[in-house]
């Protein structure tokens, strides 16, 4: 199966470390699991992890939780895993900040802009972002356009109530992709990955609107969903809803978000096995890859409860889970 997934490309077991970079300059330091202090991206290696996700901001501030993410540092960031060995993902979020199903704030530069300037915003920022990745020897196998976008971005104008808007917004961004980077794919994240209406409704309203994009990309946190249930009652939704989407829409799916709380080892080590399997299921190789959420976030740095790293600063068994059997 793995000879289909694209060039005989292995699947992806990745992780989005955008917060590394603030972790090091505020002193955290990392230990592999014998206690020795060790880069990030090695501890990550050794733990199978062979794809690096990082998101970017327009003009982030320096807030050590809600800044950084800027053009620069996310380049820097790449050629840094690609000196690791690593696959590069790149999740534009076309924002200043935090991008998701709560709020698609438009950056604070293209407040204001006419609907045509925004698409000329929207291209110019892509090309700029990518050129500079190019310039520095980085080709992202995998582009978002847009993060967690269930009601679309750049808020109101790119909201779903303006599917037409969007999709334009949407091909710009790819346009702007494919121009510098031919062979990168891009992807379209919608969050609740187990469900399959969310996914159909949002898809579906791509596909007649002519939105352009090469993967169907879905978070996962059990955690987050109503009553926080076990995974075991949401997990074949998922494995489902990633196997229409691969046979309704003809694409390849990935899971580009996943995370389990961290005092709880063994069920996010279950979990992520879980959610691997069904990835490597999908039919014709079209299940590409699995992506662990600032799995190196420490809850006392980050005062984040889904890493898999623990108060030691050693990662957590979770992490075991992308070790190839």
């Amino acid at each position: 199966m793995a000879s289909q997934r694209g060039v005989n490309r292995p699947f992806a077991r990745g992780a989005d470390i955008s917060w590394l970079p603030q972790m090091e300059a505020t002193g955290y330091k990392f230990y592999n699991d014998s206690g020795v202090q060790e880069d990030c991206f090695k501890i990550l290696k050794d733990h199978g992890i062979n794809s690096i996700r990082l998101r970017t901001w327009v003009n982030p501030s320096d807030n050590p939780a809600s800044g950084h993410c800027s053009k620069d540092e996310t380049v820097a960031m790449a050629v840094r895993a690609q000196k690791w060995g690593m696959r590069v993902m790149i999740d534009f979020h076309y924002s200043d900040s935090w991008a998701d199903p709560a709020k698609q704030k438009k950056p604070a530069a293209w407040e204001g802009h006419p609907f045509p300037q925004l698409l000329t915003d929207m291209y110019n920022y892509t090309l700029e972002v990518m050129q500079a990745l190019k310039k520095a020897g980085i080709t992202p196998e995998w582009v978002q356009v847009g993060n967690e976008t269930a009601g679309g971005m750049i808020y109101p104008e790119g909201s779903t109530k303006h599917w037409d808007s969007l999709a334009q917004l949407i091909n710009q961004g790819y346009a702007a992709i494919k121009k510098v980077s031919p062979t990168s794919k891009v992807i379209l994240h919608v969050d609740r990955g187990n469900d399959n209406r969310r996914f159909r409704t949002w898809f579906d309203s791509a596909t007649v609107h002519h939105a352009k994009f090469d993967i169907i990309g879905m978070s996962y946190y059990p955690y987050w969903l109503e009553g926080n249930p076990d995974y075991t009652l949401s997990i074949d939704d998922l494995g489902n809803n990633l196997k229409d989407m691969a046979a309704r829409y003809g694409k390849e799916v990935m899971v580009v978000e996943v995370g389990g709380e961290d005092f709880k080892v063994q069920n996010t080590y279950d979990m992520l096995k879980a959610v691997m399997q069904k990835e490597e299921g999908i039919p014709n190789g079209k299940g590409l890859g699995v992506f662990y959420w600032e799995p190196e976030g420490a809850r006392s740095w980050s005062h984040y409860g889904l890493s898999a790293w623990g108060d030691n600063g050693r990662p957590t068994k979770a992490m075991d889970a992308f070790l190839v059997e």
